[in-house]
């Protein structure tokens, strides 16, 4: 799950890195929290794909 306590984390890190560039360490953070970011948007994205159901002309309900 995304808190906003990591997305306020990842934009501080972005922000850092055009500034100044970011250490190796904080280089790392900021691949991990990337990841964890889009792993759960595509978590997100799926779940709501699941739910999709397609209704033909005659009413019939097709997954």
């Amino acid at each position: 799950m995304i808190t906003d306590e990591m997305i306020q984390r990842i934009n501080h890190l972005a922000r850092k890195k055009k500034a100044e560039g970011l250490t190796p360490e904080e280089t790392q953070e900021q691949a991990r929290l990337r990841e964890t970011y889009l792993k759960a948007i595509r978590g997100s994205v799926k779940n709501q794909l699941d739910r999709v159901r397609f209704v033909d002309e005659n009413g019939q309900i097709k997954n």
